[in-house]
C-alpha cells in the first residue's frame, strides 16, 4: 500500500513559528511532526510513501532526502501554485505515481498513534470508495464535523460549526483509506478541496464514504495553544510515538552526548536532546523540552517550556511558560515571561525582560 502525506500548506496559525520553517518541520519533543508520520506508517509496513510541498519545499528535502535514513522510500510532489488538499493528492497519484490500488493519505501536520491495520481493516469491510479517520472533540469550532448513520456511513457535513449548533462531536481527522476510483473524481491540475468540494459530493452521490471512530490520540496541532498540548501529551505518554534519547526515569528522556552538571534540579517531565551541556545548579521546573545542542548556562530557569535546538540561555536567564525556537541566543539574566513564542534567531540581549504574550519574528534583537 502506498501512503500519501499532505505537507504542502503554510501553517499560519503557527506563526511566528512557521515564518522560518514550513509547519510539518515543527518540532514536537525534538522531531519534526511529519517525522512522527513517517515513522507510524513504518510501524505498519507503509514505505513507499509520496509527500507533496510547496512551503519551504527544500528544508523539507534537505531533512528527509529520499527516506533512506527512516527506512522508507520517500518521494515528493512540488506544486508551484497549491492545488488544494483533493488536488494535491491527485497528482502525487496520478501524475507522480500511477496508483491502481488501495491507498492512504494522512496530513503531515498532525499528531496521531492512530492504529492504521484497524482503519484499513474497517475500510475493506466496509467495501468502502472513502473511509475516514474521525476523532472526537468537545470544541468543534474549527473543525469539519461528520454525521454518521447507523452503519458509520456518512450522510453530512458541517464546516466549522459552533458547539450548540454542531450535529456531531465528530470531526474529520485528516487520515483517509481510499481506491484509486476516487482519483477519477478529481479534477486534474485543478484546485480542488476534499472537505468542501469532493466528500459532500460523494454524499449527495450516495457514493460508499464511511466514517471510522477512532479510540486513540490526535491533534491538529492547528494553532500555538495545540502545538503546545501535543509536545506535552508525547512526553506525558498520552500518545504512543518514540521520542529521542536515553530514557531515564519515568517521563524523562536524555539524548546522547549532553552533559548535566552538578546542582541541577529537575522536578517533572523531561526531554533533553542530544549534545546539550546544562551547567550547574539549572532549575528545569515542571514539563520541559530542550533540543539538541543546546547551552543552557549556569543558574538558568526554564519551566514548563519548549527550547528548540541550538538554544543559548546565559546565566541565570529565565524562561516561563514559553517557546523559544532554534538558534535563539538568551543572554544573562534575560527573563522571557508566560505565552512567548520567540522565532528562530533572536538574539535578546542581558537584563531584558520579554512581556508576557509576546510573539518575535525571526531574526528579532532586542
Amino acid at each position: 500500500m502506498q501512503a500519501l502525506i499532505m505537507a504542502a500548506g503554510y501553517g499560519t496559525r503557527l506563526e511566528p513559528l512557521t515564518l522560518a520553517v514550513p509547519k510539518p518541520l515543527v518540532l514536537i519533543v525534538n522531531k519534526p511532526t511529519i517525522q512522527h508520520n513517517l515513522e507510524l506508517l513504518r510501524f505498519y509496513g507503509i514505505t513507499e510513501i509520496t509527500a507533496n510541498l510547496h512551503y519551504y519545499p527544500e528544508q523539507i528535502q534537505n531533512c528527509f532526502g529520499n527516506g533512506e535514513n527512516y527506512n522508507v522510500n520517500l518521494r515528493y510532489s512540488y506544486e508551484e501554485e497549491l492545488l488544494g488538499t483533493a488536488g494535491g493528492v491527485w497528482k502525487m497519484g496520478r501524475a507522480i505515481n500511477d496508483i491502481q490500488e488501495t491507498f492512504l493519505v494522512l496530513s503531515s501536520d498532525a499528531l496521531t498513534d492512530i492504529n492504521l491495520a484497524k482503519l484499513i481493516a474497517f475500510h475493506r469491510k466496509k467495501k468502502a470508495l472513502v473511509t475516514l479517520g474521525l476523532s472526537e472533540v468537545e470544541d468543534t469550532s474549527n473543525f469539519g464535523v461528520v454525521v454518521l448513520d447507523a452503519e458509520q456511513k456518512i450522510v453530512a457535513f458541517q464546516e466549522k460549526p459552533a458547539k450548540r449548533e454542531a450535529k456531531s462531536k465528530l470531526v474529520n481527522a485528516g487520515i483517509y483509506v481510499m481506491e484509486p476510483r476516487v482519483l477519477d473524481l478529481i479534477p486534474s491540475d485543478t484546485f480542488y478541496d476534499f472537505g468542501k468540494q469532493l466528500f459532500p459530493l460523494l454524499v449527495e452521490q450516495n457514493e460508499k464514504i464511511f466514517g471510522y471512530k477512532m479510540d486513540e490520540y490526535w491533534s491538529d496541532v492547528g494553532n500555538l495553544e495545540h502545538y503546545r498540548q501535543a509536545n506535552f501529551a508525547a512526553l506525558s505518554g498520552k500518545v504512543k510515538v518514540s521520542l529521542p534519547g536515553k530514557q531515564i526515569a519515568k517521563n524523562q528522556w536524555v539524548g546522547k552526548g549532553t552533559k548535566i552538571l552538578d546542582g541541577t534540579e529537575i522536578s517533572g517531565k523531561i526531554a533533553i536532546g542530544s549534545n546539550c551541556h546544562i551547567g550547574k545548579n539549572v532549575k528545569l521546573k515542571g514539563d520541559n523540552i530542550i533540543g539538541d545542542f543546546s547551552i543552557i548556562e549556569d543558574g538558568a530557569e526554564i519551566e514548563n517550556s519548549i527550547l528548540w535546538p541550538d538554544a543559548y540561555l546565559g546565566k541565570k536567564a529565565k524562561v516561563h511558560g514559553s517557546i523559544v525556537a532554534a538558534w535563539c541566543q538568551l543572554d544573562s539574566k534575560v527573563t522571557i515571561e508566560k505565552n512567548c513564542v520567540i522565532a528562530n534567531r533572536c538574539r535578546i540581549r542581558s537584563d531584558s525582560t520579554i512581556a508576557a504574550g509576546s510573539h518575535l519574528a525571526p531574526d528579532t534583537i532586542i
